[in-house]
């Protein structure tokens, strides 16, 4: 590969004023053991099938970025070291594996309090209905979340942004769905927004107030989303808080009422998420696909039939987000499956769904690994799905999830010779290096 394609000059040129004069490098990652840059065949969709492990990885090779991009990728013998000055900043990966920074696509960020004590109460046999009877369950993060001030919640959102970072995570996706009514729920989507501009981590939000009707809506789902219809959707700004997401499943909303609701958002230029079938196929993963959502979330309970079906409807542009952690920590025995996914034509990501009750994890690496024991993946898959198929999740594959000339330099550096070891060392966290927008943090 040429150290300066054509279609890297031209990109150059267009995000520069004319005429572009070639810079020197300002980062240059060399000797690259193992260098995983996810650029696959097709830039049309996700990866799907054998593309999920046909990405292009080089033995022996660089990056270079010029700021906050970069600029070129190939082996060492091509690095053009006329490039290299003494105000470029070089990092020796001395024969590591370098990949792009990890996208996390599905995070409840934002919340109040934690449920620490009632895992206690789980492990002592307790059943969820009853500690939800007593208030605790996602009751009692409601009431923390409203009951906490802007400050408190910043404070916590900062705080678990600097543990993804730790992790390798460089963009994440950032849910609201803990306050339930219509003045806490613009406040979690404007404190995720405020921790994005604070720290280096990209943060894309979602709404997620369709997470359960609000406690002063018990058994009237369909005036709890008319509500947010009616008083919400219309302050968020698609621009800012590009998609709305629902929970479809017993107890929460059903298939007819989550299609009214995905339907309006659409009309008011949101995107479209959902979790569904994370507990019962009900149908809600084909709903949200037949309308364009850009990923199902859980699908613990989607059957392949229904995934193929979905894959040909969406023409593999509906992206399956795959949530391993969750089960782990219910003690459930359903895990989604992955590989049938993978066959049936349906792209798929991996993201730890981090939230106060059921995966209280930011631990992306323990994901993949578990995807592989417990979801069929393959190592190469499952590093495609928390890079580049994380990045379409959430809409932000022009920018990030691959190393290509004109992306945002984001950038791991781990402490592993080999893709295969990453899975294998369970739970451990490999990251040795974190460079976000070209620079290291």
């Amino acid at each position: 590969m040429p150290v300066r394609t054509k279609a890297t000059e031209n990109f150059l040129r267009t995000f520069t004023t004319p005429p572009y004069v070639p810079m020197a490098y300002s980062l240059l990652i060399r000797n690259c053991g193992q260098l995983l840059t996810l650029a696959g065949s097709s830039t049309a969709r996700p990866l799907t099938g054998s593309a999920l492990t046909d990405w292009r990885s080089i033995s022996g090779g660089y990056v270079a970025c010029e700021n906050d991009r970069i600029v070129a990728v190939g082996p060492m013998a091509e690095l053009d070291e006329t490039q290299v000055t003494a105000a470029t900043m070089v990092l020796d990966a001395a024969g590591r594996v370098v990949l792009p920074g990890l996208v996390e696509c599905h995070t409840h960020l934002v919340f109040g309090g934690n449920r620490a004590h009632e895992f206690q109460r789980k492990l002592k046999g307790e059943a969820y209905l009853d500690i939800l009877a007593s208030g605790g369950g996602i009751l009692s993060t409601v009431q923390a979340t409203r009951t906490a001030s802007q400050e408190q919640l910043l404070a916590n959102a900062l705080h678990h942004l600097a543990g993804f970072q730790r992790y390798g995570i460089t963009t994440l996706e950032a849910k609201s769905g803990y306050g339930l009514d219509a003045e806490t729920e613009l406040r979690l989507v404007e404190v995720a927004r405020e921790a994005g501009r604070r720290q280096p981590v990209r943060v894309v939000p979602a709404f997620l107030g369709a997470h359960v009707p609000g406690p002063e809506y018990r058994g009237r789902p369909a005036e709890y989303l008319a509500m947010l219809v009616r008083d919400v959707l219309p302050y968020l700004n698609p621009q800012e808080v590009p998609f709305v997401d629902i929970f479809c499943e017993e107890g929460a909303f059903s298939v007819a009422d989550s299609r009214q609701y995905l339907a309006q958002a659409q009309e008011l230029g949101f995107g479209l998420k959902i979790h569904a079938e994370q507990l019962h196929d009900l149908g809600g993963c084909e709903m949200a696909a037949q309308l364009g959502a850009i990923s199902i979330d859980h699908a613990d309970y989607l059957a392949p039939a229904a995934a193929a079906r979905i894959a040909r409807q969406s023409q593999g542009r509906t992206v399956a987000v795959l949530l391993p952690l969750v089960p782990l920590f219910l003690r459930q025995d359903r895990y989604a499956p992955g590989r049938a996914f993978i066959e049936a034509g349906l792209p798929v990501a991996l993201s730890t769904d981090f939230n106060p009750g059921s995966c209280p994890s930011k631990n992306l690496w323990l994901a993949v690994s578990v995807a592989c024991l417990k979801m069929g993946l393959t190592p190469r898959e499952a590093i495609a799905a928390v890079t580049i198929n994380a990045a379409w999740a959430i809409g932000q594959q022009q920018e990030c999830g691959s190393l290509e000339p004109g992306k945002r330099a984001d950038i791991l550096v781990l402490d592993v010779p080999a893709l295969e070891e990453i899975p294998y060392w369970l739970g451990e966290n490999p990251v040795q290096q974190v460079i976000i927008g070209g620079k290291l943090v």
